[in-house]
C-alpha cells in the first residue's frame, strides 16, 4: 500500500506536536506555512525552517523546499517538507489524502471538505461537519483533544492557559507598531521589570520572573498593539520545556491521529483490515 500523505497547513508549537505524531506513525507529512510565520515558541517550531532551512524538534526534522517537486527528496531523507503556501495551491499537485488546519487562527481560512478525502481542523472557528470532517477540541480541561463529529470546539475566551499560577501577567504583548529586535533569547531566565526586546524601539518588560520560554522571530514587523510576543514561563523546569514539545501539543497529536485512523478507514484512505 503507498504511504499515505498528509498536508499539515501550519508549523507552530502545537502543530509541531501533531507533526511529530503523524511522522512517527509512518504517514507522509508535508507542512504548508506562511513566508513569514508568527510563531511565538520557535524552538519548538518546525515552522521554524522557513528561517533556518533546516529545524529540528526532539527527533523530527523539517526541511524547507521550493515547492511539491522537493517533497520526495525529503522524505527519503526522513525529514518532513516544508514549503511556502500561503493559498494551497500546492494541493493540487500534492494530492494528500488528508488535510489538516494546525493553524490556531480561530477562524476559517478557506477549508471545506473537498481540500482532501479527509479534513480535519483545529480549535474555534470551524464547525463539523460543514468546514471539515472532525474537529479536535483545543481548549485545556475536560474536553481537551476530543474528536468532534458534529458541532464547533469550544469558542475563544481570550485568557491565556494556566502555566505555573499564572496567566496574562506571563504574556508579552508589543506596546506598539514597529519591528521586533530581541534583547534576550529563548531559554534565558529573566526577572520581573526586565526588558526582553523591543518593538519599534519600545521596550516589552517582563511582568514576572521565570524563563522567556517564546518570543517572535527578529526582524518580525508587528502591524498591530498588544499582538502576543513572547511568553515568560515561572515554573522551575522550564528551560528543558522551552525546548521539548508540551503536553498540550502530544494530546492534540494523539487526538489529530486518532482522527486520521478514524476517518481514514471509513473513507477508504485505509483499508479496514489494516490492523
Amino acid at each position: 500500500m503507498e504511504r499515505v500523505t498528509v498536508a499539515l497547513r501550519g508549523g507552530g508549537d502545537l502543530a509541531t506536536g501533531v507533526a511529530q505524531k503523524l511522522w512517527r506513525a509512518g504517514l507522509r507529512v508535508v507542512i504548508l506555512e506562511l513566508p513569514w510565520p508568527i510563531v511565538v515558541r520557535r524552538s519548538v517550531a518546525l515552522a521554524s525552517a522557513v528561517w533556518e532551512g533546516v529545524f529540528r524538534v526532539e527527533d523530527v526534522a523539517a526541511r524547507r523546499v521550493g515547492g511539491p517537486s522537493g517533497c520526495a527528496a525529503a522524505w527519503a531523507r526522513g525529514e518532513i517538507p516544508l514549503l511556502i503556501d500561503t493559498g494551497l495551491e500546492s494541493l493540487v499537485a500534492l494530492r494528500p489524502q488528508i488535510f489538516i488546519d494546525a493553524t490556531l487562527m480561530k477562524r476559517n481560512r478557506g477549508v471545506h471538505p473537498g481540500l482532501a478525502p479527509v479534513t480535519i481542523a483545529l480549535g474555534p472557528g470551524f464547525s463539523a461537519p460543514e468546514d471539515a470532517d472532525a474537529v479536535i477540541e483545543t481548549m485545556r480541561g475536560h474536553d481537551l483533544g476530543r474528536v468532534i463529529r458534529e458541532g464547533a470546539a469550544a469558542a475563544n475566551t481570550g485568557m491565556p492557559g494556566d502555566v505555573g499560577g499564572k496567566t496574562t501577567e506571563r504574556v508579552l504583548h508589543a506596546p506598539c507598531l514597529g519591528e521586533v529586535r530581541h534583547l534576550r533569547a529563548i531559554g534565558d531566565r529573566v526577572c520581573a521589570g526586565e526588558a526582553l526586546l523591543t518593538v519599534g524601539g519600545a521596550p516589552v518588560h517582563a511582568q514576572i520572573d521565570g524563563v522567556l520560554r517564546g518570543l517572535i522571530a527578529e526582524g518580525t514587523v508587528v502591524e498591530r498593539g498588544n499582538q502576543k510576543v513572547g511568553d515568560v514561563d515561572p515554573r522551575e523546569e522550564a528551560v528543558r520545556y522551552c525546548f521539548s514539545i508540551s503536553d498540550k501539543a502530544r494530546c492534540l497529536g494523539g487526538a489529530v491521529l486518532e482522527a486520521c485512523l478514524l476517518l481514514g478507514r471509513e473513507k477508504g484512505v485505509f483499508p479496514d483490515d489494516l490492523f
